[in-house]
């Protein structure tokens, strides 16, 4: 039920999300709009990456230390005040900083705002994870819902009205100041008073705890990042442009992940604690085959309507995005391998997690510059799946090992070789209506294949067996709804 919220807050989210760059490339250039992918991927690479993950501590901390949860916030909070301001500082003092990331000068009188807006939006990102560390899991779904809507809303206004780069970059700082007051409303109705609760032996515990994942974190960061920053600094902000549409759908395969692995990191601690590997095992199982029913029929479907996709979403102009939206959609199948969880409880792990993404990182700048330069736009993102392929299945043989799983644990996947084989019958069937639909406009392609290709995966995990009886209850419950009967 928990991961239900999540996952509905999630998806409003992504629809909300959707329609900026939909609108974005209507009314930017391609140059202006690069321009401003480049200058958001600044802003979010930094948020990411230089708080460490420190506020992902709320996670561990808040149910493991009920009588310390006041002085827990407030480290989260000094911590991010902290980093945000050097942030901030560095770009005000060096705004050639940004210049020299992407080799454009012309960048550098957008830099004092982004680094307000990365002060803003450090301290204020605590705002999607305390509230699920604190169990409040319907608040948490409203504020991420909340969250979009109003970062949707102002942004929208920002370039109808205006129409340009810097007034999407006002528009973040004022979106970065209503989150904070929003942060601020929070802790003080749930936590009173806690900014009174200094606690620095809690905070070495906290650093402790978020220093090493932090730095995993930051190489994770580094390989999700690093082929934006190689395309747009050897290729140009017009190429990048089309790269980030090709890109695009990465917000729908962390949907689903982030709220299954903020549910599944509590779960699993609890059940490490009480020694209990086998039910971590059923636990990631079960997790992977919700995971697998949505990632797979997605998966499916773009891959048969992508050139459609691109069309519509974001104008003829950027099919030059389809090889790459298509190669980069391989990590949607990846998604289903949940390691968060296990490498935040298995806390001894986080060094080898750190050593395999050196070498990872080493390895996709390799494979960045010789694709970059041999293959362009397709080399880069190639490198990156090839790179996210070997990461997902060096962990999983480690986690296996360290779990016990052994090959009798495969019956525990077999739903999700159903849901494969539904999803790819799907897929031909959905092609087959494609192809009869050839020269009609993207929108009647996308909508008769959606419902086609909707229709034949649910008959097919129906017939499969795969939904178990209180599944299918539910699925009873809810047609019953939709016809008004009781």
């Amino acid at each position: 039920m928990h991961v239900s919220w999540l996952m509905f807050a999630k998806t409003i989210a992504f629809v909300f999300s959707l329609a900026l760059p939909m609108l974005l490339v209507r009314r930017l250039d391609q140059a202006q709009f690069g321009v401003y992918k480049q200058l958001f991927l600044v802003i979010g690479t930094s948020v990411t990456v230089l708080p460490l993950g420190f506020a992902m501590s709320a996670y561990y901390f808040l149910p493991r230390e009920p009588d310390r949860q006041p002085e827990t916030v407030l480290n989260i909070l000094i911590y991010s005040i902290a980093v945000g301001s050097l942030a901030c500082g560095a770009f005000l003092l060096w705004p050639v900083l940004l210049g020299i990331i992407f080799h454009q000068p012309g960048l550098t009188g957008y830099a004092h705002l982004i680094g307000v807006v990365i002060l803003l939006w450090i301290v204020s990102q605590a705002l999607e994870i305390i509230p699920i560390a604190h169990g409040e899991m319907k608040l948490a779904s409203a504020l991420i819902m909340g969250v979009q809507l109003t970062r949707t809303a102002i942004y929208l206004t920002a370039v109808i009205v205006f129409g340009s780069v810097k007034a999407l970059i006002w528009a973040a700082v004022v979106q970065g100041v209503l989150q904070t007051a929003v942060l601020w409303w929070y802790l003080q109705s749930r936590f009173g008073g806690f900014w009174q609760r200094l606690d620095w032996s809690l905070m070495r515990s906290q650093l402790s705890y978020a220093v090493p994942l932090g730095l995993a974190g930051i190489l994770y960061t580094v390989q999700t990042d690093l082929h934006s920053y190689f395309v747009s600094n050897r290729l140009g902000a017009v190429a990048y442009a089309i790269y980030g549409v090709g890109i695009v759908q990465l917000p729908l395969m962390t949907m689903l992940q982030e709220a299954t692995n903020a549910v599944v990191i509590s779960r699993v601690s609890a059940l490490q604690q009480q020694n209990d590997t086998r039910e971590i095992v059923q636990l990631m199982a079960r997790a992977m085959r919700k995971l697998a029913a949505v990632y797979f029929p997605v998966y499916a479907l773009l891959v048969v309507v992508a050139h459609d996709f691109i069309g519509f979403f974001f104008t003829k102009r950027y099919l030059a995005s389809v090889p790459v939206f298509l190669i980069n959609l391989t990590l949607l199948l990846l998604g289903i391998l949940l390691m968060d969880p296990l490498f935040r409880t298995y806390v001894e792990q986080r060094f080898f997690l750190i050593r395999l993404r050196v070498a990872l990182c080493a390895l996709l700048t390799a494979g960045l510059w010789f694709g970059t330069t041999r293959f362009g736009l397709v080399g880069a993102i190639s490198a990156v799946v090839l790179v996210g392929v070997t990461e997902r299945t060096v962990m999983a043989i480690r986690f296996g090992r360290i779990l016990g799983v052994t090959r009798k644990d495969l019956v525990l996947l077999k739903d999700i070789g159903k849901l494969a084989i539904a999803a790819a019958a799907a897929g031909l069937v959905a092609e087959g209506v494609r192809l009869l639909l050839r020269g009609t406009k993207p929108l009647i392609v996308l909508m008769v294949c959606g419902v086609v290709f909707s229709l034949v995966y649910l008959c097919a995990i129906w017939l499969a067996r795969i939904l178990t009886p209180e599944e299918k209850e539910l699925v009873r419950r809810r047609i019953a709804v939709l016809l008004g009967q009781t």
